[in-house]
């Protein structure tokens, strides 16, 4: 007995990406469990951005560096990425002395401005 597919695309809901709630502290072993996760609802979703809710990680170190850079690998590996939710301000320091960037749920794009941010002009120079 087979199935068969409904033709064309599958529907995907580019508004409401896969979302991985992280719940710390994350010991070692569960590591490679959590990449595996990452590939999978990459690969059932086919969206390219699997969200991972940092909020209940507890306070950040080194394992939890460790733990979210290889999370991004695995998913640079099946062809996406990751983006952080809710990062304590601590873990976002942590990841910039480390020279780790992630991209952060809500923060505007580097190439683009803050919304209602207007350049500075010299004194005396007309505004464009």
């Amino acid at each position: 007995m087979s199935c068969a597919h409904p033709p064309g695309l599958p529907i995907v809901d580019a508004m409401t990406p896969a979302v991985l709630v992280l719940a710390g502290p994350v010991t070692r072993d569960e590591v490679t469990g959590l990449g595996d996760e990452v590939r999978a609802l990459l690969r059932t979703t086919g969206a390219g951005v699997v969200v991972c809710d940092v909020a209940g990680l507890g306070p950040p170190g080194l394992g939890t560096v460790d733990l979210l850079a290889r999370l991004q690998l695995a998913a640079r590996r099946a062809g996406g990425r990751i983006r952080l939710r809710d990062p304590d301000p601590a873990l976002h320091a942590l990841l910039d002395f480390v020279g780790l960037r992630f991209e952060v749920e809500g923060q505007a794009e580097q190439r683009e401005p803050a919304l209602g941010v207007e350049e500075e002009v010299e004194p005396g120079e007309p505004a464009v």
